[in-house]
């Protein structure tokens, strides 16, 4: 694979690791509120025994994003790749910080949550 491809291996792993750590607990909060409802939403309770799997690969995706964001030297990148552009290491930055508010968000939910009851 390119170098691209593999710089956003990382972001979109956490992405879905994130999505199916919340789909147990936000999902339906997020449904009722949005008016849609019905009994096959409470059937999104039972993935509530995966959640710490799900956070626990979101947390290691989110890792190796910030590793190969952050500490990737520059000179690995060669000039006028992707990776060598400042804006398109801006737009992962964004998404990488967008992405560890998702998992944050995940991870305190069930904090949060009698908040909204």
């Amino acid at each position: 694979m390119s170098q691209e491809k593999t710089g956003r291996l990382p972001l979109i792993g956490g992405v879905i690791a994130a999505i199916g750590a919340s789909l147990c607990c936000i999902g339906p909060l997020v449904l009722v509120m949005l008016g849609i409802g019905g009994a096959w939403v409470s059937n999104l309770a039972a993935l509530e025994p995966f959640r710490p799997y799900f956070l626990g690969v979101a947390v290691i995706f989110l890792f190796l994003a910030w590793r190969k964001i952050y500490r990737t030297p520059a000179a690995a990148c060669t000039p006028g790749s992707l990776c060598a552009m400042p804006r398109t290491n801006r737009v992962y930055r964004i998404l990488f910080w967008i992405v560890a508010a998702l998992v944050g968000l995940a991870m305190a939910f069930p904090y949060i949550a009698p908040l909204f009851y």
